[in-house]
């Protein structure tokens, strides 16, 4: 495991003083990260809704064809028992 970099007093920074407010190409930058932000996490959102709406219709799916199984196997072993007597 590498060591954490050691760092001069000037390059810390003091938690009691208040963080300088970014101004003019930072505040831009941070405007515009801020934006990117929130559409990958509406991106983000869409995709989780539509696998849960795909998931959801997966297992739909998959109950019919259980009980269409299940109705079928229903009629295979009644005919069974009528062909057996």
């Amino acid at each position: 495991m590498k060591p954490f970099p050691k760092f001069t007093k000037e390059q810390t920074i003091d938690e009691n003083e208040p963080m300088p407010f970014p101004k003019g190409e930072d505040m831009e930058k941070l405007s515009n990260f801020e934006i990117e932000l929130g559409e990958r996490q509406n991106e983000t959102l869409f995709k989780i809704t539509s696998e849960i709406e795909n998931t959801e219709n997966a297992l739909n799916q998959a109950e019919q064809l259980a009980q269409r199984l299940k109705k079928r196997l229903k009629q295979l072993k009644d005919l069974q028992r009528v062909l057996s007597r």
